[in-house]
Order: structure tokens, then C-alpha cells, then sequence
């Protein structure tokens, strides 16, 4: 069951399963934790697999240097080994990640395959340069920063930024990926955005 860990505009985490679509945690429309009527009865593998996942959310939702300048998706297996993987900026953001969920009982196994991106002084002001150019104040962009957790997150490696996350329409994503071309001494744009509609 994969999930990715998105600090989003509505949908802070997506999850999908082996076969299709789970659900979608919306901050708007959050589905519970379903709840055994009956004490004596076994849960199925789906109820389980829902509390593990909004454990797993919570926890990673916690860390306290997860910023718009990385990513963390994964994958709860069927043996119930937790997959980390994404990118981060500090080396603490990695290693917390794998700390925090290794607490959940529900979790067998973690392995975390998490990618810490080289310290280079040059994809920091690329960094810099990017949010100021997305998120710009008269930019149709900037209703995005305002969010408690900003929904597109600009991964930097040796040049090569990757855009994730999520958006409300086309347009935006096009904007996004735009302004992200405008910036100097940037190799390659990858636009990885999705688009995600709100809720009437």
C-alpha cells in the first residue's frame, strides 16, 4: 500500500493500494479510523491497514524541519515493513522519519530508503531563488504559501529541481512549472504536480 506524504493545499496524504484506490485523506473531508462494532471480532486487513497508514501520517506529519524543500512517500507492504523514500535536506529529517514510525506497533519493519541531498551552497540559492519566483506575493501562486502546509514542494539536487505535490487545476501547474524555467542556473525543470480539485 503506497502513500506519499504530501504537505498539501486539501489532500495531505494520498494513499493507493495494490488493487486501486483506498482513499483519500482530505483535511476537509478527513475519513476516521474505522471503529470494531463488536470487540470479539477480528479486523480485516483493510481496517488495519487504515490505522497503520493515519499512525504513520501523524508521526511523519510531526517532524518538526519538514519543509516545502523536501518529500517523503512510501509503502506499507503486506508483510507490514513500512518502505520510506523521498528526499530531504538534513540528514535529523531522515533519521527522524525512521524513529518516529519504528514506534508504531502496527509497523513490523522499516526500511528507509530516503535520499539526504548533498549540502552545495549553489541548489541552496537555487532553492531561494524558486520559492521566491512560485510563490511570488503578485503571483497567482501565492494563495499556496499561505496554506499551514505549503502543497508544492521544490526538490533541489545538483541543479536539477523536480516540482511535487499538488494543485488545484491545469493552469496552476503550467504556472508553476513556467516560473520554475525562469529561474537562472538551473539545469532541467521536471514538473511532477498533480492536479487535485477541491471539493465543491
Amino acid at each position: 500500500m503506497r502513500f506519499r506524504m504530501v504537505a498539501a493545499f486539501f489532500a495531505v496524504w494520498a494513499f493507493v493500494g495494490s488493487q486501486g484506490p483506498v482513499f483519500a485523506a482530505l483535511q476537509n473531508e478527513r475519513q476516521e479510523t474505522p471503529q470494531l462494532r463488536d470487540p470479539s471480532s477480528r479486523p480485516n486487513p483493510d481496517q488495519i491497514n487504515v490505522r497503520a497508514i493515519e499512525e504513520v501520517r501523524h508521526e511523519l506529519a510531526m517532524l518538526p524541519y519538514y519543509s516545502v524543500f523536501d518529500w517523503i512517500e512510501g509503502e506499507l507492504t503486506s508483510s507490514d515493513t513500512l518502505v520510506l523514500r523521498g528526499q530531504v535536506t538534513r540528514p535529523t529529517t531522515k533519521s527522524d522519519a525512521e524513529y518516529r514510525v519504528k514506534k508504531i506497533e502496527s509497523v513490523a519493519k522499516v526500511v528507509n530508503q530516503i535520499e539526504t541531498l548533498p549540502v552545495s551552497p549553489s541548489d541552496d540559492a537555487i532553492r531561494i531563488a524558486m520559492y521566491r519566483a512560485i510563490f511570488k506575493y503578485d503571483g497567482p501562486l501565492f494563495r499556496y504559501a499561505t496554506q499551514a502546509r505549503v502543497p508544492i514542494h521544490i526538490i533541489v539536487n545538483n541543479g536539477r529541481v523536480t516540482l511535487k505535490g499538488i494543485v488545484a487545476n491545469d493552469g496552476d501547474k503550467q504556472v508553476a512549472y513556467t516560473y520554475a524555467r525562469g529561474v537562472p542556473n538551473v539545469f532541467e525543470v521536471t514538473n511532477e504536480l498533480e492536479v487535485v480539485k477541491e471539493p465543491a
